[in-house]
């Protein structure tokens, strides 16, 4: 529907007219004569129109949709609706006036059909019209939240993207992420995870800065579903970061029982992560965090994973398992992990997985070459999983490694070129030699200073 309101100068006045003629109008509603009633406000609706008086056409259709609600006609109230906004000239303020104060109906319909049909009724009305874009907004998703109810989530996800709310200069921020958090949960309950993470795109976190109640309970709901979707990816340094950026809320660091799961997420997920250069410094930053230490089993099993020491599955498991699955006095598990869930089953050999790694890279560290059977007894695996572990971490680029199959050695230095090899040998002849003369001096020094006292 065309932008078709106005907005023009006023000519005449009629605010002493409409002071006069509403109460007039209204009794002769009460008296039973509706039709004369509505004629005469159509009338006076007509005459402030075309003299440009906006208060005053706002009064009076604001009356023509309060006496069709009063009198509960609500076929009469739609029919009136679109005929005020399609007349010729319409001020744009009267209209806005009037879709407002048709919302406050809504929630006061009679029945699901009724209240289904005036909000398409509204909704129609002010499409395309900028000056009305926060009710539509508002009646988007009210719509919305009805068909999720309906339980067409589908439908409500398709409503609701309609929406392009970042675009919107009359409406308040908070407003904005409110929608935009609102079409990211209805696309993960759709399942269509591809369009949230575009949609979560449009939210600036630089937004969440601010302390305000309202901002933090925004940040935590965006936080929660940014940690559901980044689940669902397996992007689990992304999830530990996001229940970090919780943990670090105000709100959260209030409440004792809050923080902990937020910094007990964040380590268990820093953990999940595959070996980076970004993991480790996670990694370190948490460690480094002061809350931590009022949860040292926590902290102790964040420090397994920073020594450079080999960690064996079945004694680990026997020291952490009931810790992190089941939980211990004063320190309940992490829900997401508990026993008897698929996701915490999915996430505990994911866990193993990493142990694994661990022992691959300090491994790599202290041998230059191994047998392979040798490396398989170390990590307790058989000579297959251990070369698939081993391939897994030279494809990412984690460690350096070739594999010698017929000889079964595994190699964890690169072949270097001769003159590589020369040039590192130089450089350490100099350096050796530097240490030589240095030594040297320092013995002479020491030699003549013990004739002087002589």
């Amino acid at each position: 529907m065309a932008d078709s309101g106005k907005l023009m100068k006023m000519e005449v006045d009629y605010s002493d007219t409409v002071d006069k003629r509403l109460p007039e109008y209204q009794e002769m509603a009460k008296g039973g004569r509706v039709e004369d009633a509505l004629s005469g406000l159509l009338a006076l609706e007509k005459q402030t129109r075309l003299a440009s008086d906006a208060l005053s056409t706002a009064r009076v259709m604001k009356a023509i949709v309060q006496l069709c609600f009063d009198l509960q006609q609500w076929e009469l109230l739609n029919e009136h609706i679109l005929l005020l906004t399609k007349k010729r000239s319409q001020l744009k303020t009267a209209i806005a006036a009037m879709v407002e104060e048709c919302c406050k109906f809504v929630d006061q319909t009679p029945d699901h059909e009724t209240k289904l049909k005036l909000i398409d009724t509204l909704r129609a009305v002010s499409e395309g019209k900028i000056y009305v874009e926060v009710p539509r907004a508002r009646l988007t998703l009210e719509l919305a939240h009805i068909k999720e109810r309906d339980g067409d989530i589908k439908k409500a996800a398709d409503i609701l993207q309609e929406l392009q709310v970042e675009t919107f200069g009359s409406m308040e921020k908070n407003d904005k992420v409110h929608f935009i958090l609102e079409q990211m949960r209805l696309c993960l309950a759709n399942k269509d995870y591809i369009r949230t993470q575009i949609i979560s795109r449009k939210v600036n976190t630089k937004f969440f800065q601010e302390e305000s109640d309202v901002v933090q309970d925004l940040k935590l709901k965006y936080y929660h579903l940014m940690i559901e979707l980044c689940l669902h990816e397996g992007n689990y340094i992304a999830v530990s970061q996001h229940y970090r950026a919780v943990f670090d809320t105000p709100k959260v660091r209030k409440d004792p029982l809050l923080w902990k799961i937020a910094l007990k997420s964040a380590v268990l997920f820093v953990l999940l992560a595959r070996y980076n250069n970004d993991q480790s410094d996670l990694m370190h930053r948490i460690y480094e965090e002061k809350q931590l230490q009022h949860i040292p089993l926590y902290r102790e099993l964040l420090d397994c994973f920073r020594t450079q020491e080999l960690l064996y599955w079945d004694a680990f498991c026997s020291k952490y398992t009931v810790i992190l699955r089941s939980g211990v006095q004063d320190e309940p598990p992490i829900e997401i992990l508990a026993t008897g869930t698929k996701l915490g089953d999915t996430l505990f050999d994911e866990l193993k997985k990493r142990v694994i790694e661990h022992n691959i890279r300090v491994i790599a560290l202290y041998y230059t070459r191994i047998s392979m059977q040798r490396l398989a007894d170390l990590l307790v695996l058989s000579a297959e999983d251990t070369e698939e572990f081993v391939s897994s971490l030279v494809a990412n680029k984690t460690v350096y490694a070739r594999i010698d199959r017929p000889k079964g050695i595994v190699l964890f230095t690169p072949s270097q070129d001769p003159s590589q090899v020369l040039n590192e040998w130089s450089s350490h002849l100099n350096t050796l030699m530097s240490l030589v003369a240095k030594t040297t001096h320092l013995i002479n020094k020491e030699e003549m200073v013990h004739t002087l006292v002589k």
